[in-house]
């Protein structure tokens, strides 16, 4: 199994980057692993985290439209460049905590999407030199208020509200390009989205490099690179699973705030 790459807060608030053990313990690092954290001697049990979002972005750069199939079910051509957005990264929690329907949404939906964590400052790098920057891989869940996003004509309030980027549960640095993206709505069958990475319009080097010569990319910043067709509202209530062969699977319930 591929080494699985963790953001951990313990019961004291302490938050550590770790490597998550088989046994589900936690060997701690002395600094986040893109910047050559090492392991040190301390170790944790299961019962003693609680496991984080598997990184802490400065940003969240995120493409609308990276799959044909998608563009197709918005009833819009496939864009010919990136279509760039970002999300605050307020927006971002942990696997297993609540993402929150907001009072001013009426249809509110899950995008189930592959993220890459960036491991060096980016700044107008070529397509070669850009694979190179991608540390690793994580599950994310773009959630988006539909109707506000056709309301606007913009899309900052739709995609901006807290707890709308669910993102984890770890990082691996490695993934196979044919690895299969599905979501899964109350473990319902069949997934109500499928399909594999490599049938992105735009492929991941290739949208670091782009985003690179518009803004400064960051250790540990967040690319989203897009959501293939299915998507659909939820309900509160709901629980929501975006699987990736290779990583595992996130998972989110539907809630109000209280």
């Amino acid at each position: 199994m591929a080494q699985r790459y963790v953001r951990i807060q313990t019961g004291e608030g302490q938050i550590y980057y770790g490597l998550l053990q088989l046994n589900r313990a936690v060997q701690i690092l002395d600094a986040p692993p893109w910047l050559k954290g090492q392991s040190t001697d301390l170790e944790l049990a299961p019962d003693q985290y609680q496991l984080l979002a598997p990184c802490s972005p400065s940003k969240i750069v995120a493409v609308g439209k990276n799959y044909a199939n998608h563009a197709a079910e918005m009833g819009t051509p496939v864009p010919k460049e990136p279509l760039l957005f970002l999300k605050p990264s307020t927006t971002v929690i942990a696997t297993e905590s609540d993402i929150f329907y907001p009072l001013l949404s009426q249809r509110v939906d899950y995008e189930g999407e592959l993220a890459l964590v960036i491991g060096e400052r980016c700044v107008e790098c070529t397509p070669e030199e850009a694979q190179s920057k991608i540390w690793g891989y994580t599950i994310a869940n773009d959630v988006t208020a539909r109707d506000l996003q056709a309301q606007d004509g913009q899309w900052t309030r739709a995609k901006g509200f807290d707890t709308f980027c669910p993102l984890g549960p770890w990082i691996v640095r490695e993934l196979s390009p044919g690895a299969r993206l599905q979501t899964f709505v109350n473990d319902r069958q069949p997934p109500v989205q499928s399909a594999t990475i490599d049938q992105m319009v735009f492929a991941p080097d290739f949208l670091v490099s782009y985003i690179s010569q518009v803004m400064t990319l960051l250790p540990g910043d967040i690319i989203l690179t897009g959501t293939p067709e299915g998507v659909g509202a939820v309900q509160i209530g709901d629980r929501i699973r975006v699987e990736i062969e290779g990583i595992g699977y996130l998972e989110n319930s539907v809630n109000v705030r209280k």
